[in-house]
């Protein structure tokens, strides 16, 4: 099987169990309010990619109620988990592969821990969509798994089912916002305890665009 509808098999069918697991996690909450301080502009529009069951949005909302928020994310068992939640945003099924194919201008796009499941083409490409996306000094956000791409491979959770894993270059993504009109505003680094009681450290990217 194709290693991406493996993955978004997955996903889809282990919906309800992220929800649980990543609905009320606080980690990453700093880096949000980092994203969100870099967004000047009243009523913003914002693009999520792999917005799951809606934990990002409903955070960015309750600290900036007036984002107009486009949530998409590849699995429809995520985003009706997120249409049950009430979250007050614009929730579809998109690709990742796909928001070139959006007609809209953003202000800010997020892609909270999306990009560890596409590999470093389809990342390429979506720095490029992005940066084709956003309006003038527009908002980016990226974390991922620093490590080595030849050891990208496919993980098994405890049911059984597996997902494809993809390892990133910190400097080559770096080196892809700054050829895509992207200057760096901030790198944090999160630990982060997985369910086996190991660590790993994730990278969050935030870039502001520097052209329109």
């Amino acid at each position: 099987m194709d290693k991406y509808k493996e993955t978004f098999q997955t996903w889809n069918k282990i919906a309800s169990i992220y929800e649980d697991k990543f609905m009320d996690l606080d980690l990453y909450n700093d880096s949000y309010d980092v994203f969100s301080k870099l967004i000047a502009k009243k009523n913003s529009s914002i693009l999520e990619i792999g917005c799951g069951p809606g934990n990002i949005t409903k955070y960015l909302l309750n600290k900036r109620p007036e984002f107009k928020i486009t949530a998409t994310d590849i699995a429809p068992n995520m985003i009706e988990l997120a249409k049950k939640n009430k979250i007050p945003a614009d929730f579809k099924v998109l690709d990742s592969r796909d928001i070139g194919e959006l007609e809209m201008e953003f202000d800010a796009i997020i892609a909270g821990f999306c990009i560890p499941y596409l590999s470093k083409e389809d990342c390429s490409k979506l720095i490029m969509d992005s940066s084709n996306l956003l309006a003038g000094n527009g908002v980016i956000y990226l974390s991922f798994v620093e490590g080595d791409y030849k050891s990208s491979s496919y993980q098994s959770g405890s049911s059984g089912d597996r997902i494809f894993f993809y390892y990133h270059n910190l400097n080559r993504f770096k080196k892809e916002l700054e050829n895509n009109n992207f200057e760096i505003a901030k790198i944090m680094h999160k630990k982060f305890e997985k369910s086996d009681k190991s660590e790993e450290i994730h990278t969050i990217l935030i870039a502001k665009k520097t052209s329109t």
